[in-house]
């Protein structure tokens, strides 16, 4: 198999009755399958799946596992060249979506990992929240995309459409290379959802390997249909796993300085939280900083294995600069705005 595309479904039975036929019938290509894997859903999706489905392959697990272990022991068994991770919320529209990242992948062996322009589905005028067109981060560890900085939304004018080298890709609709992501250690399941990607791309960045947005191709991603924004459970994800991402990656010569200065950025982000009497968030924030200082042991090792696998001694697109400080001092709100290095 050239390409498995695999949707990892979780009590997500309208979206894939909504968008999962638009997906079969615009990846209609030889050496091509479509998977659902089943992440312990209990809406009746199994059911629902058998039934309206029937040909299309399903992989069915006994549990929640989240997005990162439930990808990986779905594709476990997956003997494709390549993964087309893809959320339940993504419509496709057209045809010419899943040959761009195709050739490209097919035409540059050195590209481990690629993700097609994506939009919003609620205003198709929009860059999507989840990705837009393509990941970056900066030196404290804050992701950004092209087409979108912390909330601030761009209107796509095709501004981005060139593709280029990006730090991360997003997993709503994340391609990449079966051999280098079984290389690196496939995702990170104590991280349960949120930032896993990124987390990947920057072990595949430090073998070496290149991360490419594509926008010739392009889906549609509604969004938030695991965890809304401003949910206190997606804001400890986000807060922890953000933390344990920095402490496996970080150089020996950055972790001190950054992750001292994450402390104050979180107890900031904490104190914002607590002013807009959210003590749900404040206490998200909180605990995810907790949860973390009790991981820390834990992730030595993969700290030691990242840190000997590392090929890459600078990568351009993990930036120098704050984007806190451009996005909220200096009022930056478009990606072009600010100063890339190419």
């Amino acid at each position: 198999m050239k390409v498995s595309i695999v949707i990892l479904n979780w009590n997500g039975k309208d979206m894939l009755r909504a968008y999962l036929p638009d997906v079969i019938a615009h990846s209609n290509m030889p050496g091509v399958e479509v998977v659902v894997a089943d992440n312990g859903s209990t809406d009746g999706s199994v059911e629902m799946l058998e039934r309206d489905f029937p040909e299309t392959p399903l992989v069915i697990l006994e549990k929640n596992y989240g997005f990162a272990e439930g990808y990986n022991m779905a594709l476990r068994e997956n003997n494709a060249d390549y993964f087309l991770l893809l959320n339940s919320d993504v419509e496709i529209m057209d045809d010419n979506w899943l040959l761009p990242l195709l050739d490209f992948m097919d035409n540059h062996p050195d590209v481990a990992a690629c993700q097609p322009k994506i939009l919003s589905l609620k205003d198709k005028r929009l860059f999507e929240y989840a990705g837009a067109a393509g990941g970056f981060i900066d030196k404290y560890g804050f992701p950004f995309c092209r087409g979108r900085i912390f909330d601030s939304v761009e209107t796509d004018r095709g501004q981005y459409n060139d593709t280029i080298d990006v730090f991360w890709a997003s997993g709503a609709a994340l391609m990449v290379r079966a051999k280098d992501f079984w290389a690196v250690g496939g995702l990170d399941s104590r991280f349960f959802a949120h930032m896993e990607e990124i987390d990947l791309c920057w072990r595949l960045r430090d073998a070496g390997l290149r991360v490419v947005c594509v926008p010739e191709s392009k889906v549609y991603h509604l969004g938030g249909a695991s965890l809304n924004q401003g949910n206190p459970r997606k804001t400890f994800l986000n807060f922890r796993n953000n933390l344990i991402m920095l402490y496996k990656n970080l150089p020996d010569e950055e972790l001190g300085k950054v992750m001292k200065a994450r402390k104050w950025f979180d107890r900031l982000a904490a104190f914002q939280f607590l002013l807009k009497f959210d003590r749900a968030n404040y206490k998200a924030v909180i605990n995810a900083r907790k949860e973390f200082k009790s991981m820390v042991p834990d992730l030595k090792d993969d700290r030691r294995k990242n840190a000997q696998r590392r090929k890459a001694a600078n990568i351009k697109e993990r930036v120098g600069f704050s984007i806190v400080s451009k996005f909220y001092i200096r009022r930056i709100r478009k990606f072009s705005q600010l100063p890339m290095k190419q």
